[in-house]
């Protein structure tokens, strides 16, 4: 009797044992939202043998889905069918585990849920200590503050969490670099950007070396692959131009200027937490595919605090999925393994 969690996003498919496998896929559901049930049996095959399924999702907020409502019973229903005869059971963002009725009834309760488990999941690394967990994705930024060994979060929905500053909508793979910035270096001036989807932070820190390249990946803005030659390429388009007048040196600079104006913008949601609870946190929990990102954060900021690394923890891969990797604890701890 072992747990699955599963983390169903937008862009990608997420699943975890709780026991250090992890597994994260990549899954454009605004393409194709009728092949998710396929998709979801071909990860939950893949995965060690599990008879009990946890479940969150972000997914509802695909634009192929007129309402989150239609989005979270679309998943529920897509679960369903891949889940077979496994026991299912849907984690709700008030920090409750449901049947798969209660969550198809209550849609607005299991919409977006998956950073509350991560941060019921983070506490127990900070020793009751004011803290505050930062999981960089591929697309945004969870920023929860921890209090008394509990999340203390103002807003609970996504829209009352951007508001909030505790989920900022940028992330180290597919945020469009006209979202982060108005203009690029170039020849020793600030070029203005297009607004275009020409390239995203994956180019960026590609050529920075930050992600490994990925030439069978495309999920890039020209569906080419994600390596170092097609990522200068991409951000040469920012500025109207191409590899002809965009140098190696110059997508070097750019890359630069892109982290630069990320970090900028972490770190002011960053403080923004910190100044709503008037004192300074003592422990930070860093996770997500963007690690990298929130250890320069927290060096920038010179913070004094016990910065808790999930990858240093519990491997790289199950901090890219360290939603679902605390789904499958926190199930295993209330109903048994």
């Amino acid at each position: 009797m072992r747990w699955l969690g599963l983390d169903i996003g937008g862009a990608n498919l997420k699943a975890a044992d709780g026991h250090g496998w992890a597994r994260s896929v990549p899954f454009a559901m605004w393409q194709g939202p009728k092949r998710l049930a396929d998709e979801l049996g071909a990860l939950i095959c893949g995965a060690p043998m599990a008879d009990r399924l946890a479940v969150t999702m972000t997914g509802e907020l695909c634009d192929c889905f007129r309402t989150k409502m239609e989005g979270v019973r679309h998943i529920l229903e897509a679960v369903s069918e891949a889940a077979a005869d496994r026991e299912l059971r849907v984690y709700l963002v008030d920090g409750r585990f449901v049947s798969w009725g209660e969550a198809f009834d209550n849609p607005q309760l299991a919409a977006a849920s998956n950073w509350r488990a991560l941060a019921e999941f983070a506490c127990r690394y900070t020793e009751g200590r004011r803290a505050l967990l930062v999981d960089i994705g591929s697309t945004t930024t969870d920023i929860v503050p921890l209090v008394d060994g509990q999340p203390r979060p103002v807003g609970l929905n996504d829209t009352e969490r951007l508001l909030a500053g505790e989920l900022v909508y940028t992330g180290v793979c597919r945020t469009a670099i006209c979202a982060l910035t108005q203009s690029l270096p170039w020849h020793g001036q600030e070029c203005p950007v297009t607004a275009e989807l020409f390239a995203t932070t994956a180019d960026a820190y590609v050529l920075l070396s930050e992600i490994a390249e990925q030439p069978e990946a495309t999920c890039t803005a020209d569906g080419r692959p994600l390596t170092v030659e097609f990522a200068r390429e991409r951000l040469a388009r920012m500025i109207c131009a191409d590899v002809t007048s965009f140098e190696v040196e110059d997508a070097r600079r750019a890359a630069e200027s892109i982290r630069d104006r990320q970090i900028a913008q972490l770190r002011a949601a960053f403080m923004r937490n910190e100044a709503a609870f008037a004192k300074p946190f003592e422990c930070v929990v860093i996770s997500g595919e963007g690690e990298f990102l929130g250890r320069r954060v927290v060096r920038e900021l010179a913070i004094d605090a016990h910065v808790v690394s999930l990858a240093e923890e519990l491997g790289s891969e199950v901090s890219r999925c360290a939603p679902a990797h605390a789904l499958g604890v926190l199930a295993a701890e209330e109903f048994g393994p």
